[in-house]
C-alpha cells in the first residue's frame, strides 16, 4: 500500500474530473480555473504532489507534475492538468478540437525516499519495477520516471539509461558522481503509462 501522508481514501476519479475541467475551462474559456478545496472532502485539501498525463488515441499528448507538494492535492491536479495541456514543451498546446478524445490521468505521489547507492547495480536493486518511480538529481538537473514507465521499459538497465537521457546526460556514461537518487510510489488509476 502506498503511504500518501493523509491522502489515503481519496477517489482518483474526482481528481481526474477536476483535471479535465481545468483543461476544458482554460482551452474553451481562456481563464485558468482552480478548485476551492473547501468544496470537497477534507482529504482533497491535504497537501499533495501530482502528475497529470494526457493521451489522445493512445499516444502521449502531455505530462507534467511535481515531485513534492506545494498546494492541496486537488489544486495540484488542476494546475498540472492545465500545464500538461498547454505547457509541455514536447508538444503543441492541446486544441479545443482534441478535448473529446483526450484521456486525462492523475497520479498522486507518495513521499520521496532517498536511496543510498555506490553503483548503478545497487541503485537498480533498490527498485521494484511497476512499484517505484525514480528521481535522479545532479548538477542542478532533476529527472524522473513514474512507476508506470516500467510498463514501456521493463529492463532495469534500459530504464536507467533512458532516465539519464531524459536528464540530458550521456546514457552510456556512469551517473555523475554527485547524483542523488530518490524512489517513490504513486496512487493512480490502473493501466496508464506516463513519462
Amino acid at each position: 500500500m502506498v503511504s500518501l501522508n493523509g491522502l489515503e481514501g481519496m477517489d482518483l476519479r474526482i481528481l481526474e474530473s477536476v483535471a479535465r475541467r481545468a483543461i476544458e475551462q482554460r482551452i474553451r474559456g481562456g481563464a485558468s480555473w482552480s478548485p476551492d478545496p473547501a468544496e470537497f472532502d477534507d482529504v482533497y485539501a491535504v497537501p499533495g504532489a501530482t502528475f497529470v498525463t494526457l493521451r489522445r488515441h493512445g499516444s502521449l499528448r502531455g505530462c507534467i507534475g511535481q515531485l513534492e507538494p506545494t498546494t492541496s492535492v486537488i489544486e495540484s491536479a488542476a494546475r498540472n492538468a492545465e500545464l500538461a495541456a498547454l505547457a509541455d514543451r514536447r508538444f503543441s498546446p492541446v486544441g479545443a478540437d482534441e478535448l473529446g478524445d483526450l484521456d486525462v490521468h492523475v497520479a498522486v505521489l507518495g513521499p520521496l525516499e532517498p536511496v543510498s547507492f555506490t553503483s548503478e547495480d545497487e541503485l537498480l536493486a533498490s527498485l521494484t519495477p511497476l512499484v517505484h518511480g525514480l528521481v535522479l538529481e545532479a548538477n542542478g538537473v532533476r529527472a524522473t520516471f513514474l512507476p508506470s514507465v516500467w510498463a514501456q521499459i521493463a529492463d532495469p538497465r534500459t530504464f536507467l539509461r533512458e532516465l539519464k537521457r531524459k536528464a540530458g546526460w550521456d546514457p552510456g556514461l556512469p551517473l555523475p558522481a554527485s547524483t542523488a537518487a530518490f524512489r517513490y510510489e504513486v496512487a493512480e488509476s490502473p493501466s496508464e503509462d506516463a513519462s
